[in-house]
């Protein structure tokens, strides 16, 4: 049994690794990072895969995991630099995975918690209801922060244009 489970954890992270991929630089905007996310989950959960009691969860258990490495690998780099502006000169835009510089960069002025939930629904086409076991927060509270990240992206990018 469990070493049918460990197979189709395998097979699921070998089917979705460019989803995982683009996941984890949507957070951390460079390349090696974004590896290094991705092989540190990769990592994790096939060390840790018989702590699984439910294999209906392995998609929200993995995002979970590789949402939590790029945001240590985003907590150590914040250590190492200590200096936001020396980050952005590090951001590396990789062809295939490029994301709006100005949609992103106003996602990332919201609040961690919104910053997640508008990723995993827009960026890898979660349902509500993963995003809240994979963020580990209440449906409703995720509905809500969804909705507000929304209605603040609306009124930020409507600033800008005008």
């Amino acid at each position: 049994m469990k070493r049918d489970l460990y197979d189709r954890i395998v097979a699921y992270i070998v089917e979705n690794q460019n989803k995982f991929y683009r996941l984890a630089f949507s957070y951390v905007q460079n390349q090696e990072d974004a590896l290094d996310a991705v092989q540190n989950s990769v990592c994790k959960a096939l060390e840790h895969y018989s702590q699984i009691r439910n294999e209906e969860v392995i998609k929200t258990w993995f995002y979970r995991i590789l949402v939590n490495e790029s945001l240590k690998i985003l907590k150590e780099r914040k250590k190492i630099s200590g200096n936001e502006e020396e980050m952005a000169s590090l951001s590396y835009e990789e062809k295939g995975f490029e994301i709006q510089d100005d949609l992103h960069s106003h996602i990332n002025r919201l609040d961690e918690d919104t910053q997640k939930i508008i990723k995993l629904r827009f960026f890898e086409e979660l349902s509500l209801k993963e995003i809240a076991q994979i963020t580990e927060l209440n449906l409703n509270t995720v509905k809500a922060k969804l909705y507000r990240g929304l209605k603040l992206l609306k009124v930020e990018i409507q600033e800008v244009e005008i």
